[in-house]
C-alpha cells in the first residue's frame, strides 16, 4: 500500500479537493497539433463524447487545453485560444455542471475569461514567465494555480537546457514563485516539475527519479509525462505506442508521492490508482 504524502487540500469554487488518494487530471486537447491528441476534438460534439468518456473512466478534473505547448509548437494569438476554448467550456459547464474544470494556459486574460465562463483552476506551463500579468490575475481570482517549471517559449525551450543540478534548479525555480505569488495572496498552488520543457531526456529522467525532494514545499505535486517524449524516444516508438511506458512511470511517480496525474488515458491511470491506494 502506498500512501500520498501530506499536502494542503485546495478550493475550488467552495469544492474542497484533498488528496487522500492521487487524483487524475483528464486531457482534453481541443487543438489541431497537440503531439498526442490534436485535431480529434474540434467539434462541440467530438469534445462531449471525449469528455464524457475521460469522466466515466475516473478523472477528477478535466485539463482544457486550446494552444499547443509541444516543443516547437506555432504562437497563436490570445483570442483564437478563446475562440477554440470559451465554446467548449460553455459546453462543458452546460452538460456536466459537476465537472471539475482546468484551462492550460499561460495568458492571463485567457485564464480570466476561462474562469468567468466556469473554469475553477488555472494550470500554465509557463509559470507565470510569459505573461507577467498571470500572478497578480490568479491572485484576484482567488482559483487554484499549477505552477510548472519551464524556461523561454514552447517555440525556443529546447534549446535553454542547461542546469548545475536539475533538481536544485527546479527547486530554486519553486521558491522564488511561490514566495511571489504568497506575497500576492494566491492560497493554493500545485507543483509541476514540467517534464519535456526545456529539458533534455536525461534530465528528465533525472528529474522523475529524485521528484521526492520538491516535498520539501509541501505543495501538491503534479506528474505529466503521459505519452511524451521522454517515453516514446527513449524506446524507440510512437507517441500512441507509449501507453505502457506511460503507466510504468506513473507508477513510479505514484510510489514517490506524487499526487495529480495529468494523463491522456485515464481508465488506465486509474488503474493503477486502484491497485496502489485501496
Amino acid at each position: 500500500m502506498i500512501h500520498t504524502t501530506a499536502a494542503q487540500s485546495i478550493n475550488l469554487k467552495g469544492q474542497i479537493m484533498t488528496f487522500d488518494r492521487p487524483i487524475i487530471m483528464g486531457i482534453l486537447n481541443v487543438t489541431p497539433d497537440s503531439f498526442f491528441d490534436g485535431g480529434q476534438n474540434n467539434t462541440i460534439e467530438q469534445i462531449l463524447i471525449q469528455t464524457r468518456k475521460l469522466l466515466e473512466e475516473g478523472a477528477d478534473i478535466i485539463d482544457i487545453g486550446a494552444y499547443s505547448s509541444r516543443p516547437g509548437a506555432a504562437l497563436i494569438s490570445s483570442q483564437e485560444e478563446l475562440d477554440r476554448a470559451l465554446p467548449a467550456i460553455a459546453a462543458l459547464v452546460s452538460t456536466f455542471p459537476d465537472a471539475i474544470l482546468s484551462i492550460d494556459t499561460f495568458r492571463a486574460d485567457v485564464a480570466e475569461a476561462c474562469i468567468h465562463a466556469g473554469v475553477h483552476l488555472i494550470n500554465d506551463v509557463s509559470g507565470g514567465t510569459i505573461d507577467p500579468l498571470m500572478f497578480e490575475t490568479v491572485a484576484k481570482l482567488q482559483v487554484p494555480y499549477i505552477l510548472m517549471h519551464m524556461r523561454g517559449i514552447p517555440e525556443n525551450m529546447q534549446q535553454l537546457t542547461a542546469y548545475q543540478d536539475i533538481v536544485t534548479d527546479v527547486a530554486t525555480y519553486f521558491g522564488q514563485k511561490i514566495a511571489a505569488l504568497r506575497k500576492l495572496g494566491v492560497k493554493d498552488i500545485i507543483l509541476d516539475p514540467g517534464y519535456g520543457f526545456a529539458k533534455t531526456i536525461e534530465q528528465n529522467y533525472e528529474l522523475l527519479h529524485r521528484v521526492d525532494e520538491l516535498h520539501y514545499f509541501g505543495l501538491p505535486l503534479l506528474g505529466g509525462i503521459s505519452r511524451k517524449s521522454m517515453i516514446y524516444k527513449k524506446l524507440g516508438i510512437t507517441p500512441q505506442e507509449a501507453l505502457n511506458g506511460t503507466t510504468a512511470l506513473h507508477t513510479l511517480l505514484l510510489s514517490k508521492g506524487v499526487q495529480l496525474l495529468r494523463v491522456h488515458d485515464v481508465k488506465e491511470a486509474k488503474q493503477i490508482v486502484d491497485l496502489l491506494f485501496s
